[in-house]
This record gives structure tokens, sequence and C-alpha cells, in this order.
């Protein structure tokens, strides 16, 4: 009886008194700290977007459905998709595609896009490790490098051709004054 006590959750009280019967569903916690170098956590939040606000949290790929793919590949192995997606335990990576399982080259397109997240998601990792060595090396960046003088360089330049963007468009219309502007 005692075994049987200790693995039944006993509910607490509340602060009115009352006990709490169903707990609170632990939320998924599933990350890579690759440090903005990928596009990873843009489309995590845009995918979590639309599956929350659509409420087909399985039908949307999102972050939950990575940590499943990964764990995957940890257990069969890399680019082993068949073997994955037949295995039960992994049956949520499925769920996306169930709406495109009609179309003739379905499973090619459900493994390009396999292997085409698992790309991500091994460069993100890769990151992942690259920051955390250097924060054990206690590495930081020398704002003097050459480097980083390129990287202003860059976004000043991006800035000017974003700025002289309508300039590009009234030259390629036939506007004489704009190409010589351009140009310069």
């Amino acid at each position: 009886e005692e075994a049987k006590a200790e693995k039944e959750p006993k509910a607490e009280p509340r602060a009115n008194g009352r006990r709490e019967d169903k707990a609170e569903k632990p939320r998924f916690m599933f990350n890579i700290a690759d440090g903005g170098f990928t596009e990873l956590h843009t489309l995590w939040q845009n995918e979590e977007r639309a599956a929350v606000s659509s409420g087909k949290l399985n039908e949307i790929w999102h972050r939950r459905h990575d940590y499943w793919l990964l764990a995957g590949i940890v257990l069969h192995g890399y680019a082993r998709w068949t073997d994955i997606q037949n295995d039960g335990a992994f049956g949520v990576i499925n769920e996306p595609f169930k709406g495109e399982a009609s179309k003739g080259n379905f499973l090619e397109m459900k493994n390009k896009f396999l292997a085409r997240r698992f790309k991500l998601l091994e460069q993100a990792l890769v990151i992942e490790e690259q920051l955390r060595r250097a924060a054990y090396l206690n590495m930081t960046q020398d704002p003097s490098h050459p480097a980083m003088a390129l990287n202003t360089r860059f976004a000043e330049v991006e800035c000017l051709a974003e700025s002289h963007q309508h300039l590009s468009k009234e030259s390629l219309a036939g506007n004489k004054p704009a190409n010589a502007v351009l140009h310069k």
C-alpha cells in the first residue's frame, strides 16, 4: 500500500483550501542556442504562431517536431528517414504531412523536407557548440579586428542599397538621371 501511495501523486491544497484535481501539463521546453546566426528561431516563432492560432499543433511543423526528428536521428542514424517515419515512437513527425499524402511524389517531398530541416538543425547545433567553446575559452570580439570593420562596411553598403532601391527601379524604367545617380 505504501508503494501504491508513492506512485499516486497527491494533490496539494491550494490557497483557498481546495485541492487541485488535475496536474498542470508541463510546457514543452526545447531550445538550440545558436545566437541568432541561423534562421531557426525565426522559423520556430512563425511556426508556433501558426500552429497555436490555427489550433493544429500536430499538423503544422514546429519546434516539437524538430525535437522528435533529432531524437529519431539519434536512435536510428543519420538520414534514415524511412526508419524514423516508420517507428511508432516518432509518429508525431508524420502528422504535418498527412494532408499531402495523396500527391504523387509525397515520399520524395517528405524526405527532402526532413533532410533540409535536419541540415538547419545541424547547422544551429554546430554554432551552439562553437559558441559554447568560445565562452569556455573566454573569447571575446575585438572591435579593431579587420573582420569587424568589414561587418561595419557591409552594414553601411546594405543601408545605402536599401535607401537607393527606388533609383534602381527608376533606372530600369528608363529614367536617365536616375541611372546616372545610381551609377555614381
